[in-house]
């Protein structure tokens, strides 16, 4: 009991350590080189506007991220939506402030491409090929690569991508953008915001893509921080980060980002992504054959729960929101 307690100690000493360098996760939707370029401008001002060394912490995965904000490694970091769940289920974390896209939308969607010679030109046409397609999803934390897409464009037609493909892997949007304009694999998920970079950095490559599937709007990427970041530091980065599109200096470095600016937002922005993993859940469950009928059935009514309890509660958030 001695010894839990003194390593107990020992943490919470560690946490309440004054904060001297503070480390900003940056999540892999493409290669660390073009995302260090890209960010690097913001880190900068960032470091002055705390007035303390900030450096950019970046991993091959979603998950690397997310393990870092949950070991204290990274104190705040850009996620998507469903990245940020677990940011804030299981790695202490909060969403603090929102991106506003460069275009002024209130967020982007999530596509699915295939070669410009590729015949196919629908979705139904895809669900119809897959047996003999390769194809490539998204980090398994990615909301417009695999949680949007796995339902909107597969699960709720009862198809699971890595059984009607004849190949199914996953990647980040960057390489697998590259390997369906190389030919490496048929098809795979993607977002109008790679495009964009895609486009700006890799315009022979973007031109051999065709868009066959175009999801309903995501809401814009949050940004988080630990909960237990010193209060002082927190408020110094959520008014740097909420005033930094105010200048044409600041605007320019987020147009490379396609960001304008940032607003203010909470852990409500999650709500319909929590949702929408719940209905894939229950998709999944039900075209699960192997389940016996009466475990089957208790997990659909514990879902089927959920995504009402959920519901409710967006609908209140919507209602406070008027």
């Amino acid at each position: 009991m001695i010894r839990i307690l003194a390593s107990f100690l020992l943490v919470v000493a560690a946490s309440a350590a004054e904060l001297t360098e503070l480390t900003f996760g940056i999540i892999a939707t493409e290669s660390t080189q073009n995302l260090k370029k890209d960010w690097d401008p913001v880190r900068a001002d960032m470091e002055k506007a705390l007035g303390m060394p900030v450096k950019l912490f970046f991993a091959p995965d979603y998950s690397g991220v997310i393990e870092a904000m949950r070991f204290n490694k990274a104190q705040a970091g850009w996620f998507g939506n469903k990245s940020a769940i677990d940011v804030v289920d299981r790695a202490g974390g909060e969403v603090f402030c929102q991106v506003v896209d460069g275009d002024g939308n209130q967020g982007y969607n999530s596509l699915i491409i295939v070669h410009r010679d590729n015949p196919i030109n629908t979705l139904e046409e895809l669900h119809k090929a897959g047996g003999g397609m390769t194809f490539s999803m998204g980090d398994p934390q990615s909301t417009s690569g695999t949680l949007v897409p796995g339902y909107h464009a597969f699960g709720k037609f009862g198809l699971d991508p890595f059984k009607l493909f004849k190949n199914c892997r996953a990647g980040n949007h960057e390489s697998n953008a590259l390997s369906v304009a190389s030919k490496v694999v048929d098809g795979s998920t993607f977002n109008t915001e790679a495009m964009f970079h895609l486009e700006r950095k890799h315009p022979e490559k973007a031109a051999q893509l065709k868009v066959i599937w175009k999801s309903v709007l995501i809401a814009s990427d949050p940004m988080c921080v630990r909960v237990d970041l010193d209060p002082g530091v927190k408020a110094k980065l959520r008014n740097f980060m909420l005033g930094y599109g105010m200048t044409p200096e600041g605007k320019a470095k987020l147009a490379t980002l396609k960001m304008s600016g940032f607003k203010p937002s909470d852990n409500n922005q999650l709500l319909p992504y929590r949702h929408l993993g719940a209905l894939k859940d229950k998709s999944k469950l039900q075209a699960d054959d192997k389940i016996p009928a009466a475990e089957k059935a208790g997990k659909i009514a514990e879902l089927d729960k959920k995504i009402a309890d959920l519901e409710a509660k967006m609908a209140e958030v919507a209602k406070q929101a008027k």
